[in-house]
């Protein structure tokens, strides 16, 4: 009997093997196609190029539709390019009511209206091949042929930036799912519930994806399922180099340290959409923090990149070193199944 795979992303080797393998067919417009790593598409428009993304949501039920708008955007911003419009898919189960498609509807047009990006079309039906709300979001940006910014140009020395607090999604998901019961068992004041349930509302980097990209880097990547240590393991894959990182400087609110406790889940291997990895040449390093300090954003410095051909490995708190292992089931199916 063939083995189930695990909840969650493909590992790299199985999506390799299953699924960039099969892709044979090529098209010369096409300049960056499906790899591990690559959070967009770029296709040739001429002077301009397209630079598109899709992503699902599935974890989340009461916050899918703000979240189906900046999760897509944000791999847009990760180029360094401003998102203008979106697509969404929209599948919902038996029993749906008006009442439950407005909710999602209201999220996803506010979400829209803060990322500044249309929601340009779709397709929404209520579906017995779901038993939760899902939906898929396509977002597409321009920039001038050659302006998309990518992973592959990282090099040894380069500074490994993270913005805002790690597990930023992972912890608004928890307390949105979870969070009544957790204040009702003692465990989180309301005050906690109310903080960690915000953080869903900083899930959005576009801001800092457009401003880096104005200042130049060497690569960005929207740290969704894998949370940090899987984004930067895919962002050394691209560039076929190692990285050190520092467990010390992954900045974690104290909520999420609190969460990640009680249901014993690594908050650095954690959906994390409100993070931003950007690496960056050391002399771009207060050029940078000054551009995102006026977008109203931190930046902390958690590593450095290596050489060709060297692991990516992480400084613990304790002194050891470890290898990075590439990225698998997220963290947060440990909480919510």
């Amino acid at each position: 009997m063939k083995k189930a795979l695990p909840i969650g992303k493909l590992d790299s080797d199985i999506l390799k093997k299953l699924i960039f393998d099969n892709i044979i067919f090529k098209r010369d417009e096409v300049l960056t196609g499906p790899g591990i790593g690559e959070d967009c598409a770029v296709l040739d428009f001429g002077e301009l190029e397209c630079v598109t993304s899709t992503d699902p949501i599935t974890a989340s039920v009461n916050d899918i539709g703000r979240l189906s708008i900046h999760i897509s955007c944000n791999d847009i911003a990760s180029n360094g390019v401003e998102p203008v419009a979106i697509l969404l898919t929209v599948l919902l189960p038996e029993g749906t009511t008006e009442d439950d498609i407005a909710k999602i509807m209201h999220q996803a047009a506010h979400a829209a209206e803060l990322s500044k990006v249309q929601i340009a079309g779709g397709h929404t039906e209520i579906t017995r091949a779901v038993n939760q709300p899902v939906i898929c979001s396509t977002a597409f940006g321009r920039s001038p042929r050659g302006g998309s910014q990518s992973a592959g140009d990282m090099q040894k020395g380069d500074l490994i930036f993270v913005t805002k607090a790690l597990a930023l999604e992972g912890t608004g998901i928890i307390a949105s799912e979870k969070g009544a019961e957790l204040v009702r068992q003692g465990f989180l004041t309301e005050a906690e519930r109310s903080e960690a349930a915000a953080m869903l509302d900083k899930v959005s980097v576009v801001a800092e994806g457009v401003a880096a990209g104005r200042v130049g880097t060497h690569g960005m990547h929207d740290i969704t399922e894998g949370g940090v240590l899987g984004g930067v393991w895919e962002m050394c894959n691209i560039a076929g180099c190692g990285a050190m990182l520092c467990e010390e400087n992954m900045p974690l609110a104290p909520v999420t340290k609190k969460l990640a406790e009680h249901f014993g889940f690594n908050p650095l291997r954690m959906i994390s959409s409100g993070s931003m990895l950007i690496v960056a040449a050391p002399d771009k390093k207060a050029e940078l923090t000054e551009a995102l300090k006026k977008e109203g954003v931190e930046l902390t410095c958690i590593g450095e990149i290596g050489g060709k051909g060297e692991k990516v490995t992480m400084l613990a708190r304790d002194g050891s070193l470890s290898e990075v292992a590439p990225p698998s089931a997220d963290e947060i199916y440990r909480v919510i199944g």
